[in-house]
């Protein structure tokens, strides 16, 4: 079981939702099913317009989450993949700060989901 914070300005308030690890949801697909309103335009790792800021609520227990080649071609062309945090994706699966919703896959860890509203800003 995850706990996942929805914040944007777009929200009149943070939302808070349980989310089951063993269903394989994405973020986006968490979000939809509770009426949380992260823009997104192809769903399929594209565009870019569901990235989303994601922080890690359990300390240094950060699941390992293999980037796609698309999410890292994506969020690279987008400027918010730096280095170091690609290289520590690729060695040590490490996910980075952004992402996007429709390609993140949600574990059994807690986590803040911060989002501007408009397609493509986090």
């Amino acid at each position: 079981m995850a706990t996942v914070y929805f914040k944007s300005p777009i929200l009149s308030k943070n939302v808070k939702v349980e989310a089951v690890a063993g269903e394989r949801s994405t973020l986006l697909g968490v979000a939809q099913t509770n009426n949380v309103k992260i823009p997104c335009e192809c769903e399929n790792g594209e565009c870019g317009s569901c990235m989303v800021k994601v922080t890690h609520l359990d300390g240094d227990r950060i699941k390992g989450v293999m980037l796609t080649d698309k999410e890292r071609n994506v969020l690279k062309s987008l400027g918010k993949l730096p280095k170091h945090e690609d290289e520590r994706a690729q060695v040590k699966d490490i996910p980075p700060t952004y992402r996007l919703a429709c390609q993140t896959i949600v574990t059994d860890e807690d986590l803040l989901v911060e989002f501007t509203g408009e397609p493509g800003g986090a």
